[in-house]
């Protein structure tokens, strides 16, 4: 994993020619992010938040994704390298893998997929789509997980599965009826917000009635809510969200174990050292010994 300031680059290899790209921009300057990717492959760039503009052809042409849109690239008769420019505050994945790969998904239904067919085989393909409210619930849990490293390839594998599956569903509306909170987009921005909000305030964060109040959702609403879109409990999403932080800013240098504790929101360090290693298994101190 490559962190770029408060970004990181993340490079999934999930079987040889499929892999997923997990990318975050943090910070509020454009980021730059390149690969190879030949014309045996076919791309999916889903994006959460923020925006990104995909360059080709020198710069010649361009192509934008924003957000809880998603794109899809396909060309066999060209290279389509990624060379992505990610705008402030952005959160990316992208899927990538060989066409021939791609065809074993859908083998026995490869007539279902309009670019898939014999007479455009040979042709070039792009197409935007929105991302559907489960699709979103399915990258959050993708950009959020925390799991054992052993079992972090299923875990993926698994979700992008299940991410295809949604994203080439041809009834639209079925994944609204299984989880029709969802449906709402009204509700999906205001449980946005609460993230939003509980993050910015991590050291002093809100109780969860009152974040209920502030976001205009009953307390019901807002845990069953949280929990389908961020895979997690709200003061959950916040724990590992804090650890996370607390985690890049003791990797950064500069900040004792106290200060560090104090930013996100503990008042005596030996509360920060207990959590930091109820998440990460050791103390911030070994912790950063082990990653020098």
């Amino acid at each position: 994993m490559k962190n770029v300031a408060e970004g990181s680059y993340q490079e999934i290899l999930i079987e040889e020619g499929f892999y997923v790209l997990k990318i975050q921009n943090d910070t509020d300057q454009t980021r730059f992010v390149e690969r190879e990717i030949d014309s045996s492959f076919i791309q999916f760039h889903f994006c959460l938040k923020g925006g990104g503009k995909f360059n080709f052809n020198q710069g010649n042409y361009q192509l934008e994704v924003s957000e809880e849109n998603s794109l899809l690239l396909y060309n066999t008769q060209k290279d389509l390298p990624l060379n992505l420019s990610v705008f402030p505050d952005t959160w990316l994945l992208s899927v990538v893998m060989t066409i021939r790969k791609f065809h074993s998904l859908f083998s026995n239904e490869a007539s279902y997929i309009p670019f898939l067919s014999e007479e455009n085989k040979e042709k070039k393909y792009y197409s935007q789509e929105v991302v559907t409210p489960a699709m979103a619930v399915v990258l959050s849990q993708l950009m959020n997980y925390n799991l054992h490293p052993s079992i972090k390839t299923l875990y993926v594998k698994g979700k992008i599965y299940e991410l295809m599956s949604l994203y080439f569903n041809k009834t639209q509306d079925a994944d609204l009826e299984q989880c029709p909170f969802l449906a709402d987009e009204d509700n999906v921005k205001r449980l946005k917000l609460a993230k939003e909000i509980i993050i910015s305030r991590m050291a002093e964060p809100p109780t969860l009635a009152e974040l209920s109040q502030e976001i205009g959702l009953s307390l019901k609403k807002l845990k069953e809510g949280f929990k389908q879109i961020y895979g997690d409990s709200v003061y959950g999403f916040l724990f590992d969200y804090k650890m996370e932080y607390a985690r890049k800013m003791l990797e950064a240098g500069g900040h004792n174990v106290n200060e560090v504790g104090l930013k996100v929101g503990y008042s005596t360090a030996s509360h920060f050292i207990a959590s930091f290693k109820k998440k990460y298994g050791t103390t911030p101190k070994k912790y950063l010994t082990s990653s020098t």
